[in-house]
């Protein structure tokens, strides 16, 4: 989990006593005290809903899984986290404030870029497009639409009359790809339209020439290997983490615009979709040619040479300091 995802969610400030779910649910719309003033993290009613179950679900006699969270964060000796101070700066600093001890940072820990082409079937589909023009939709391992969610997905990208890429689990109870297609589509999308369900090279098809869009889930390592790519980001958080993790890219960062939803339950359709991936990919109005230059400025960053090495370095020094000042402690007659 990113350190803002811990800053929000697993502080001392959001424990309560005999939290309900009313309450839990209420509270998590609102930020915890304390919480950096200047951060547009915020959750939406239907996500609060979501995690309200993570405070109260029981996880060992008599103790929720978020309690038990902090009570593991209270008794470690120090906490890490895979960012850098330029990234996530604030939030590491409320972490370490509110449980009072060392907080570590390896580092962004990106992943190299690749050398290698995507397999044949999909460079060859993949380079008979213009450059930056294909729109790559995934939501990880662990996400499964509603065959409804996962239609109005598909009209959305048909609507921008680009060409798309989409790799989605199919819905409960569809065996196939075509089962999940609305009627007529796979005729008006032609060959500029593929729904794969399966497992793809997402960095090896983020990283080529025509891919310009990223429809993302928000999970960690899909933004990590998107911040390194030149695509453009849309932004439709699933679950837990995630929701923290498209405020941070949309509102923080700024390299990603969120898909409108409805408040109630998260809920949204094609329309939606298709708005989303026109402003990110119309570098020319304000918020698409925003977001391009952030995005330049944050892949350059972590490109620059020996940022890595740095990061690491610092990590495994103050690994060894510790150390050091557990063994002097030990050291001493008891």
């Amino acid at each position: 989990m990113s350190s803002a995802s811990v800053a929000y969610l697993l502080v001392p400030a959001r424990l309560e006593e005999n939290p309900t779910m009313e309450t839990t649910m209420v509270k998590l719309m609102s930020q915890p005290q304390g919480f950096p003033s200047n951060s547009s993290v915020m959750l939406k009613s239907y996500e609060a809903q979501a995690l309200s179950w993570f405070e109260h679900m029981e996880f060992g006699a008599g103790v929720s899984l978020h309690k038990r969270s902090v009570i593991s964060l209270n008794e470690c000796d120090a906490i890490a986290f895979r960012t850098s101070w330029e990234m996530e700066g604030k939030f590491c600093d409320y972490v370490k404030a509110q449980f009072g001890k060392p907080v570590l940072l390896s580092g962004p820990v990106i992943p190299e870029p690749p050398l290698s082409r995507p397999e044949d079937r999909w460079e060859d589909w993949l380079k008979r497009f213009e450059r930056g023009s294909v729109v790559y939709c995934s939501f990880g391992s662990e996400c499964v639409l509603k065959k409804e969610q996962y239609e109005e997905v598909l009209l959305g990208l048909e609507m921008t009359g680009r060409p798309f890429l989409v790799a989605l689990r199919l819905p409960e109870g569809v065996k196939t790809v075509e089962e999940v297609m609305p009627e007529g589509f796979s005729g008006r999308v032609g060959g500029r339209g593929v729904v794969h369900e399966g497992w793809m090279q997402q960095q090896l098809i983020l990283g080529h020439d025509n891919v310009g869009c990223f429809v993302t889930h928000c999970g960690s390592g899909s933004i990590s290997e998107a911040l390194v790519s030149e695509c453009g980001l849309v932004l439709v958080p699933q679950m837990g983490d995630q929701y923290v993790n498209a405020r941070i890219v949309g509102g923080e960062w700024k390299v990603g615009v969120e898909v409108e939803r409805r408040e109630e339950d998260g809920w949204f359709g094609s329309e939606n979709l298709f708005r989303a991936v026109q402003v990110v990919m119309d570098g020319k109005n304000k918020v698409g040619k925003e977001i391009r230059e952030n995005h330049k400025k944050w892949r350059e960053y972590l490109l620059k040479d020996g940022l890595e090495g740095s990061y690491i370095d610092g990590f495994i020094k103050d690994l060894q300091d510790m150390l050091e000042v557990q063994n002097k402690l030990d050291s001493y007659p008891s």
